[in-house]
């Protein structure tokens, strides 16, 4: 998920070409006070007329008592992105964003519920309320940890092990999982340290999550290293996907690869690695079907 300031007319027209498979066009903490008038005017001009192809857009609107109304009211009735609420703590705060969209939806005549949103978690009390946000309405499509104003609200500071943002990671992601909605990891703002970029990275797919927030263009290749399945991954993956289909040819119920029994979850586990990587562009076979499950 690559951040563009939406006070910046040239990267809102370029953004889309870099190779992110999302990008977030951002009217909040990116943006001066001064500028949030002219900056909702672009992003509002830039997803009406410029074609970002398939591309998936949010768009980080400011707090409802900052601004958010307005940029909800420019931004929803497009019907191009995903909203993403800022600094949320309780599920009050996504029932509020919500309630506002849906007037939105009536007053423009648009689909009910056809505008998604994802919530920003980004304090202490946002952590520990983690599972009732993401169950508060079927809109969220996703929790996103915001770790600055994370990390400040504990009173710390950002280490590149991450040992600070630990705990909150693993409500975020714990909760996303229960609620059957994405987990989105933060940004890592050293743009010039690749290898700690990679480093936490390598943690967070380890943990779970489905994709890491960029601030920069150049952090695309080094994540998408990290997350897209090896060559390997995917050689296991397919002969996991054949002993399932052979093991239901001979009607059998029990499913074994290389004198190894092969359960549900392993079955999963290897759907999931087929599905990223074709999603990847590094697998492709229309012979092999992937199972429903």
């Amino acid at each position: 998920m690559l951040f563009i300031p939406g006070n910046n007319p040239g990267m809102l027209r370029d953004c889309h070409i870099y190779g992110a498979d999302c990008i977030m066009l951002d009217l909040e903490d990116s943006v001066s006070i001064y500028e949030k008038d002219s900056a909702r005017f672009l992003v509002y001009h830039a997803l009406r007329t410029l074609d970002y192809g398939d591309v998936e857009i949010l768009v980080r609107i400011n707090s409802l008592q900052d601004g958010g109304v307005a940029d909800l009211e420019a931004i929803v009735p497009l019907g191009k992105a995903i909203i993403r609420l800022p600094k949320t703590e309780t599920p009050e705060d996504v029932l509020a964003c919500e309630r506002e969209i849906a007037r939105i939806d009536a007053a423009h005549g648009l689909e009910v519920g056809s505008t998604g949103m994802m919530a920003a978690i980004e304090s202490a009390e946002g952590v520990l309320n983690a599972l009732a946000i993401a169950r508060s309405s079927s809109r969220l499509i996703g929790l996103a940890l915001g770790a600055e104003d994370y990390v400040t609200d504990l009173k710390t500071t950002r280490s590149v092990d991450g040992t600070e943002l630990f705990f909150g990671r693993s409500m975020i992601l714990h909760a996303a999982r229960a609620a059957g909605i994405a987990a989105i990891d933060c940004v890592y703002s050293n743009v010039n340290d690749e290898d700690g970029l990679v480093q936490q990275t390598k943690l967070i797919h380890t943990m779970g999550f489905d994709g890491k927030s960029i601030i920069n263009p150049r952090q695309i290749e080094p994540v998408h290293r990290v997350f897209t399945p090896t060559q390997k991954d995917i050689d296991q993956a397919v002969a996991i996907i054949c002993a399932l289909e052979e093991a239901r040819a001979k009607g059998s119920g029990v499913i074994s690869l290389n004198g190894k029994m092969v359960d549900r979850p392993i079955v999963l586990r290897a759907v999931y690695q087929l599905e990223l990587a074709r999603a990847a562009g590094v697998w492709s076979d229309p012979d092999l079907v992937i199972p429903q499950l």
